[in-house]
C-alpha cells in the first residue's frame, strides 16, 4: 500500500477530521477502489508511525502540500504581499486544528518538552518559497538575508492568526510596510507559548512528557 498516496488523501480530510489517526484511516475510503472500511489502527502505525507521530506525519505533509499550492496559486507574482497572504489564506480551512498541529511538531523532541526547531522550520521553508517565488534568480547573500526576515514576519503573522483570523492579513501587511517590523515580528513569536499552551498541554500529559 503507497503510503505517500494516501497522505495525499488524507490532507483534504483535515478539515473535517483535524490532524487524526483517523484521518489517515479514512483515506483508503478514498481511493479509485475504495476499501469497504477504514485502515485498522495496526496498519496507520504501520504506513505512518506509532501513536502521535502518525500525527505529526500528516502535519508535514499538509504543510509541504500547502507550499506546493502557494507556488501553483502566485507562480510568476513580483508581490511578496500577495504571495504570504495566499498562504495565509490556505491555512483557514483548518484553522481550528492548527494549534493542535504546531504543539504536536513542538513536542516531537525526545530531549526538550517543547522544541520549536520544527516550526522555524517550517517558516524557513514559506519563506524560501516565497523568495523564490519573487526573485528566482536573487543572489545568494541578498536572498539569504531576505529569507530570514520574512521567515520571522510570516511566523508572527500565522501565529497572530490562531486567535485573531480576521486581522491577520493586515498584521502582515503592517509587519512588511515597516521598517521597525522585525521587532515586532519578535514580539509577537515570543506570544508562541500563550497561543497553545492548552494544546500542547493536553498533548505533553497524553505523551508522557509531563
Amino acid at each position: 500500500m503507497n503510503s505517500s498516496k494516501l497522505l495525499q488523501l488524507a490532507i483534504p480530510l483535515v478539515k473535517s477530521h483535524g490532524f487524526t489517526r483517523e484521518a489517515l484511516a479514512q483515506s483508503v475510503l478514498h481511493l479509485p477502489k475504495p476499501h469497504r472500511e477504514p485502515l485498522p489502527d495496526l496498519s496507520v502505525t504501520a504506513l505512518f508511525g506509532r501513536g502521535d507521530d502518525a500525527r505529526r506525519t500528516l502535519v508535514n505533509a499538509w504543510l509541504e502540500d500547502a507550499r506546493f499550492r502557494m507556488k501553483e496559486d502566485t507562480s510568476g507574482s513580483t508581490s511578496m504581499r500577495r504571495v504570504l497572504h495566499s498562504r495565509l489564506k490556505l491555512n483557514e480551512p483548518v484553522l481550528a486544528h492548527l494549534p493542535e498541529a504546531f504543539a504536536l511538531l513542538s513536542t516531537s523532541s525526545s530531549v526538550l518538552p517543547v522544541d520549536p526547531l520544527p516550526l522555524l522550520k517550517h517558516t524557513a521553508l514559506v519563506a524560501d518559497q516565497a523568495c523564490w517565488i519573487i526573485e528566482p534568480h536573487a543572489q545568494e547573500m541578498s536572498w539569504y538575508t531576505r529569507r530570514a526576515s520574512i521567515s520571522a514576519m510570516y511566523l508572527a503573522a500565522e501565529l497572530h492568526q490562531l486567535t485573531s483570523p480576521n486581522t491577520a492579513e493586515s498584521f502582515l501587511d503592517y509587519l512588511l510596510q515597516n521598517s521597525g517590523a522585525a521587532e515586532k515580528a519578535v514580539q509577537e513569536v515570543a506570544l508562541f507559548g500563550f497561543y497553545t499552551f492548552k494544546s500542547w498541554k493536553g498533548i505533553a500529559k497524553s505523551s508522557g512528557v509531563l
